[in-house]
């Protein structure tokens, strides 16, 4: 075990030789670039590299129920992107190309090219003196307080949370400053996560923002849709809320904390609807020692009675765990940032297996990362 806690620390830093980040609010765009600009016009880049060890040594070297740094005991890159952006005063447009282990595992569902559009969207002011936006295309996804970016966040790895909800969204959303505390969004969407749509119906999702200080974020978002699909030819309506807050987070200590539920009804057997519900909720903090140095903190529980979003690889019934981490992150310069994280999953029930392969109600992780935008 030693040997391999200092070969992740060894090999990350061999990737190169990092600015301890806020936490963002996940309001549906990703604002992670400064980009170069020429008039209207600017370009940026991210990459995000890492190494990870699993100490259950999953034979495929995926490792089960993420999509997120997934990879077991190799090199990768989790997302890499280009991002090209156009604004002028009543026009926008966004593109980002994307690639990596996480574009592999979360779009797999999508056809062709279209899977490593990580946005792409045109966007329109439609009154002159008000900032009220209608945009089009894939968009971020406003749900729960994490997003695909690492960088924007107080801990390296992802919550089982914001995996199991839309990382990205395709479809219209209308963006609405009520005043300067409280903005509004409204979404029509293909429905959960999905560029291709999978049935005729669309969903609807809400967004709201509340900022009574600059060190106080709440955020409130909902969604409804009819999610049957080839696929899964008996799901009916699903509903889902989440709600977060976000303190203080360019400070000496940073907050955040998410918690959500989500309802999905199916037809059984004898053509009656059966309610399943999924939760979770998370606590996330970070202290800032000095300019360079950060240590952050999770906890986590995560409970899928019915397999809503989680089957358990080792065919138990039901998916419920919870776990705990720590994050050193280093700033190495403006734009460079090493991380190494540690992590510990914890179920009443066996959801794991042990590096015998055999299942186990534990998993260990050892995860470091270099991360670079321009």
């Amino acid at each position: 075990m030693i040997r391999h806690f200092f070969n992740v620390i060894i090999l990350t830093i061999s990737l190169c030789n990092l600015q301890t980040i806020a936490q963002v609010s996940n309001s549906g765009l990703m604002d992670t670039v400064g980009g170069e600009r020429i008039k209207n016009l600017s370009i940026g880049g991210y990459v995000d590299a890492y190494y990870g060890f699993n100490f259950s040594r999953p034979t495929t070297s995926d490792n089960p129920y993420f999509v997120s740094m997934n990879r077991h005991n190799e090199a990768n890159i989790n997302l890499a992107f280009l991002d090209i952006r156009y604004q002028s005063e009543r026009v926008r447009a966004r593109f980002v190309l994307g690639f990596g282990t996480y574009i592999n595992a979360n779009y797999s569902s999508e056809d062709g090219t279209i899977k490593n559009i990580v946005e792409g969207s045109v966007g329109y002011k439609l009154f002159s003196k008000k900032e009220i936006w209608v945009e089009a295309g894939v968009l971020g996804s406003p749900y729960t307080n994490e997003s695909a970016i690492s960088r924007d966040h107080l801990m390296y790895t992802r919550s089982l949370a914001p995996e199991y909800v839309p990382y990205y969204l395709s479809g219209v959303k209308l963006s609405v400053p009520l005043n300067k505390k409280w903005n509004a969004y409204l979404y029509l969407l293909n429905g959960w996560q999905q560029i291709k749509d999978q049935n005729t119906q669309k969903a609807i999702g809400t967004q709201i923002e509340y900022r009574p200080n600059s060190k106080n974020l709440f955020n409130w978002n909902t969604f409804i849709g009819d999610e049957r699909s080839p696929i899964n030819p008996n799901n009916r309506t699903r509903y889902f809320t989440d709600i977060y807050w976000i303190y203080n987070p360019d400070g000496k200590f940073s907050i955040t904390s998410c918690a959500y539920i989500g309802l999905q009804q199916k037809l059984n057997s004898i053509n009656t609807i059966n309610n399943h519900t999924w939760w979770q909720v998370n606590f996330i903090g970070r202290y800032t020692f000095t300019e360079k140095f950060s240590l952050s903190g999770r906890v986590e529980y995560f409970s899928d009675p019915a397999s809503v979003q989680i089957t358990p690889i080792t065919g138990v019934t039901g998916f419920q765990t919870s776990s705990a981490g720590l994050c050193a992150n280093l700033k190495l310069a403006n734009n460079l940032l090493f991380r190494f994280e540690g992590r510990k999953f914890f179920s009443s029930e066996n959801m794991f297996t042990n590096k015998n392969g055999s299942p186990n109600n534990t998993s260990t992780w050892l995860i470091s990362s270099v991360t670079v935008w321009f």
